[in-house]
Parts: C-alpha cells; structure tokens; sequence
C-alpha cells in the first residue's frame, strides 16, 4: 500500500477524487459547503477543496491558504489507510488524541465545522487505498412484516423535583436486565439485543430514555438546555425507573458514562442488584470534554455525530455504524453537552471504586480495543482497583458495542450473563 499511496501519489489522488465524486453520501454532506483543507504525509502534500457545490483534489497550492491542516510522518498514515487500520490510527479524532505525531494545525473551529467531510473523505480515501470501494456487508434476510418482541411504553417518574414521562421497551423474560444508554443518545441503541431470542428466553431486558433524551421529553416547565447531569441525579434516575418498572435484583449493562455510573451503583445497591456489566468504563476519564457542542458557528447535528464516530471500531458492519450516527445525530439541544460534562468532568471515582464488595454485586468489565476514549489499559486499571472484578478487552469492537457490532458484541455479553444468571439462581 506504500507503494500505491506514495510512490503513485498523483493516480491515488485521482482515484480519490473520482470515487468520491460519486459518492452519494458525500454530496449530501457538502451541499453549499465551502473549504479547503490539506492533507501532509512527509513530503507528499494534498489540498481538498469543497466549493460551489463542486469538488476536487490538486497538489499543494501556494495561491491559496487552507483553513487546517492535516500533518503526520508518513508512517502514521500507513497505518490509518490501512484495512483494517489499527487502534488509535482510525479515526481523525482518535489520532489527534491519542497519536502525538499527528498534528492539526489552523483552525480548529473550521475542523470541527468540517468534520463530517473529512472523515467521509478519508474514509473513501481508505477504501480506495484498499481496493475496497463500499463492498455491501452480508445481511440476513429480510423478513416482511415481521413484528419485532420489543414492547414500548410510557411511565411517570419523579427526578429534580419536577414529574417526567419516560419512555421505556423491554422484550423477554427471566431474571430483569437493565440496559442504560450512552451519552446524549437514547434505547434505540438497544434493539438488536432485545430482538435476540436467546436472550430473551432468559432475561427480561428493559431499556429506558433518560430524562431530555431519545422520547423522554423535557420536563414541563423546565428551560430547553438546562440539562445537566451529576452522579445524583444519574442514580436518582435508574433508581426512580427500577421501582416504577418493578425491577428485582436487576443486572445493569451500560457502555461508556453507563458504564461508570454501572459502577457507581455497584457501591450503592451491592445486595440490591444481580450484578454489573461495565461497557468502557473507567474510574475517571479526563480529556473528552466535547468544545464545539454549544457553538453557534458549529452544527450540533453533524459536530456531535462526528465527535463519536471515531470511537467505533473501522470493522463494525456500516449499516450499525450509520444507525449509531444518525441516534446521535438526533439529540435535543445541549443534552450531549450537559452527559459529557458528567462523564468528563464530574464523575471521579477514584476514591471508590475500590470499596465496590464484589461478593455482593459481582463486576465485571467489558472494553473495546478501538475505544480511544476509555482504552482498555485505563479500563483495566480501574479494574485492578476492584477486589474480585473481572476485565476483558473485545477485540474489533469500540465505544459502543451494543449498538456498532451487537452480533461481535454478544459473543462477550452471553458468557457474562450466563456467569450472572448462575448467581441468581
């Protein structure tokens, strides 16, 4: 691949840009766009251009100043035009964190105005490196009219002070699993578990919409944008949804700010709950504040997305990727903000995790070798800390395995519920 991309630099550019002018995807994203980004890999420059609904790829121009720039050894884009590409070299985001050789230079508003063209542009640019220009996964065939086990509904809750109307799903029967969302998205991320016969043959899965996300609407009364979520609010919210569903003993399963307050509640109920399955979970994340959520030059449908795009792994079948896109896509104003804040920012449980009685309420910790935000070597730290607590790292899966692999993802989840539903017996 070396070879093709820098040594044949002029045919792959234009290979480039004529797949990617036929994109579809791509020419919805850059509908009026207007911007110049360049593309460094040690000697070899690239300038990708979007203006007047046109675009094109040339060699570095001294005419014209891009609005950022794009900047690491060649080594380092060896390893992210790969197929498939190893973890952190995957994503724009991912590398900007996680790679200290790859470097943004310009403007960052303009980047994260972009974002959604970079990525699909690089995207293409790795399909085309590989010989690989959007090979359809494998589907199971479709069923017409088939009516899904998922029932939905709606319950009334206390939380803040203020009564809320949540809506929630289940399927299945057997031992109660709650499923909790990641942040600023919604159950949906859920549905291809809950349509799983096996497991619904051996557990009542239940999912909810926290307050302000995915159906649960805003309080009556309560100012749009003023969410804000904390620990206590966070427990008050599952604890409110467990005895207005009538849970008993349930298991908890969450991924990412899920994920800790799993944790967070393993310290609190213990006996109260069958157990926890942490999903990308850590003690304390730092560095993952998202800037551009609540900016007026940022389009917060795009921006979002993009921000979380990365934290999925590039073989996660793309339908399942585009599905976790679009969920976050969807958020209400500032909800995401107001989850990251917890999950960056306020959440610190460095002090208690290690106070977690396994005995109790087993743990056990699950985590994506493509997650950049909480790798696993930060989730396996904070395992090391819980006496009892069991660790594995999924291969070929990222931030949000339910929801961006769910078959891949279940291969880990069904030996650690078959471990929890021996306990409960």
């Amino acid at each position: 691949m070396q070879e093709f991309l820098f040594a044949r630099w002029p045919a792959f550019l234009a290979a480039l840009q004529a797949v990617a002018r036929a994109d579809p995807e791509l020419a919805a994203f850059s509908a009026n766009a207007d911007c110049r980004f360049r593309l460094v890999m040690g000697e070899r420059v690239a300038d990708i251009i979007f203006q007047a609904s046109s675009f094109f790829i040339t060699e570095k121009s001294e005419e014209n100043s891009p609005a950022f720039v794009l900047e690491a050894p060649v080594a380092v884009w060896e390893k992210f035009f790969s197929s498939p590409p190893p973890a952190p070299y995957h994503g724009i985001y991912a590398m900007k964190m996680r790679v200290p050789e790859f470097k943004v230079a310009g403007s960052e508003l303009a980047l994260a105005q972009h974002m959604h063209l970079v990525r699909r542009v690089l995207e293409i640019g790795r399909n085309v490196a590989n010989s690989i220009h959007g090979s359809p996964v494998a589907e199971k065939a479709f069923e017409k009219n088939k009516k899904e086990p998922i029932r939905g509904g709606y319950v009334w809750i206390e939380h803040e002070g203020r009564r809320n109307r949540i809506y929630y799903e289940e399927a299945g029967t057997g031992h109660d699993l709650l499923c909790l969302h990641t942040a600023g998205s919604d159950s949906r991320q859920f549905y291809k578990l809950l349509n799983d016969a096996g497991l619904g043959a051996e557990w009542r899965m239940v999912t909810f919409d926290l307050p302000w996300h995915g159906k649960s609407l805003p309080p009556e009364g309560a100012p749009i944008g003023e969410w804000d979520l904390t620990t206590e609010k966070y427990v008050a919210a599952i604890e409110a949804m467990i005895e207005a569903l009538g849970l008993r003993r349930p298991v908890l399963l969450g991924s990412s700010m899920a994920g800790q307050i799993c944790l967070e509640m393993a310290l609190r109920w213990g006996e109260r709950l069958g157990g926890v399955i942490a999903c990308e979970a850590s003690e304390r994340i730092v560095g993952r504040e998202a800037p551009w959520t609540r900016n007026p030059q940022v389009n917060e449908s795009t921006f979002v997305p993009e921000w979380v795009h990365g934290l999925m792994a590039p073989q996660s079948p793309p339908e399942r990727a585009r599905e976790v896109w679009w969920e976050y896509s969807q958020g209400g104003y500032g909800v995401f903000r107001g989850d990251i804040r917890f999950y960056g920012r306020e959440w610190d449980a460095r002090d208690r995790v290690g106070r977690i009685d396994t005995k109790k309420c087993p743990v056990l910790m699950l985590t994506g070798e493509y997650d950049y935000s909480c790798t696993p070597e930060i989730s396996r730290a904070t395992a090391a800390k819980i006496p009892g607590a069991d660790f594995v790292m999924m291969r070929g899966i990222g931030h949000f395995p339910m929801a961006e692999n769910p078959e891949l993802f279940l291969e880990y989840l069904r030996p650690a519920l078959a471990r929890l539903g021996a306990k409960l017996l």
